[in-house]
């Protein structure tokens, strides 16, 4: 058990997360952990805010210097 478990670790340190798992596991964990200590978080409201500060970075970004 312990090698097939060892093969498996080592076969997932090969792997690169896209931008999209990267984000939803940003998310995900941002609603664990705000979960815990607010039973009022959803995730959709998680989601949200994730939208409006992903818009933020794009319009800061898009303005001229």
């Amino acid at each position: 058990m312990a090698h097939e478990l060892n093969k498996l670790l080592e076969a997932a340190k090969r792997i690169i997360p896209s931008n999209e798992q990267r984000e939803e596991q940003r998310r995900s964990f941002a609603y664990g952990n705000t979960a815990i200590e607010n039973d009022l978080i959803t995730r959709e409201m998680i989601d949200a805010e994730a939208e409006r500060l992903d818009q933020e970075k794009h319009e800061r970004s898009a303005k001229p210097a």
